[in-house]
């Protein structure tokens, strides 16, 4: 629940934020050619320089900016958190600017393929950082402020909405590596967030950062969507007590059944997950949770501790609530028969 008082006002929660807000550059070392003929032609001109083009000489190579992201300071010492599509790209050089005048590279911590979360480090002292927030406290219509760098280039852009839903699923493709992720448990907005906003805070009215600004819908308006800071404050745990982040880990690749998988491999279910093997990966990874637990090729996982698989709930989202080395009771349906497993999660590598 919000707390509003007359010193937490909009103006005063970005003074209070904005100092913690940086920019993320990303520059790579790319080929520069040159015409071997000189100067070209002007445009539209009738000459044989129009196949110049063809004839390009390489010139070496030279750093090149190619994007630009955002990210919030979370530890005093340097701690950022980001996208971590924002610093995906292990060919990229990436640096933080707090202002015209500061300019750090960046150490990459971890990061977080699940949950879309990077942690970074800048060698820095005595920050301002930004107050991490409780996203599972989250209301419908509560104020929401987005903070970025706008396109990569305009600096600590502020945005004004609202929540506007909560546990929404999107498939995102990056800005950056231009592949496809299913993020679940986001927080949707009508606060505009625009291409380099991404990892920037989305923060309540008392300047806590409630999410992680992570995607706009194209073609819509008003629809955004930022990662529930809690994943992130997970990661940053898991950091700090292991030095990874750590997700569960069970071991099988598997289908979830639908009407068509169904009907083409004749399953008794309408409902579970289809432990199958492809081409070049085992249905189990041998030596893993399910391995040692007797699971098999053709086994159909019908629940984890009683709460049922389909697809709106898939196995990767349940196992994502479960604990590294908590015993688990599986449901599985062998041959016609129910059976219950116990498997010992994992750790994923």
């Amino acid at each position: 629940m919000e707390k509003y008082s007359h010193k937490s006002t909009i103006p005063e929660v970005v003074k209070k934020v904005a100092p913690a807000v940086i920019s993320i550059t990303i520059s790579k070392f790319l080929p520069v050619f040159e015409s071997p003929f000189g100067m070209s032609p002007p445009y539209g001109s009738p000459s044989p320089f129009d196949l110049e083009q063809f004839f390009m000489v390489p010139k070496g190579k030279k750093k090149i900016q190619v994007g630009g992201g955002s990210g919030f300071i979370v530890g005093s010492s340097g701690v950022i958190l980001t996208n971590r599509h924002v610093v995906n790209d292990p060919k990229a050089e990436y640096v933080a600017v707090l202002d015209e005048e500061k300019k750090y590279e960046v150490e990459i911590l971890a990061k977080d393929p699940i949950n879309d979360v990077a942690i970074l480090k800048i060698d820095a002292k005595s920050l301002p950082v930004v107050e991490l927030g409780d996203s599972s406290k989250l209301e419908l219509g509560q104020t929401a402020i987005a903070i970025g760098n706008t396109l990569g280039t305009f600096r600590n852009t502020v945005s004004v909405g609202v929540v506007s839903g909560l546990l929404r699923q999107i498939t995102a493709m990056s800005d950056f590596d231009h592949r496809l992720q299913r993020l679940k448990g986001l927080i949707q907005t009508d606060a505009a967030i625009n291409p380099g906003n991404s990892g920037g805070p989305l923060i309540d009215i008392e300047g806590r950062a409630i999410g992680i600004n992570a995607a706009m819908v194209f073609g819509a308006e008003n629809v955004g969507f930022a990662l529930p800071i809690n994943n992130a404050k997970k990661d940053l745990e898991d950091l700090k007590k292991y030095g990874r982040v750590r997700h569960p880990f069970l071991g099988v690749r598997y289908g979830l059944i639908t009407e068509a998988l169904r009907e083409s491999r004749g399953l008794p279910s309408k409902e579970g997950a289809l432990i199958i093997s492809a081409e070049k990966e085992t249905a189990i990874v041998p030596g893993g949770p399910a391995d040692k637990a007797g699971l098999k090729e053709g086994d159909i996982i019908l629940k984890i501790n009683n709460e049922k698989i389909t697809p709106e709930n898939p196995l990767e989202d349940i196992l994502q609530n479960c604990k590294i080395n908590e015993t688990v009771n599986l449901k599985i349906l062998r041959d016609g028969k129910e059976i219950i497993c116990k498997v010992v999660v994992g750790e994923r590598k």
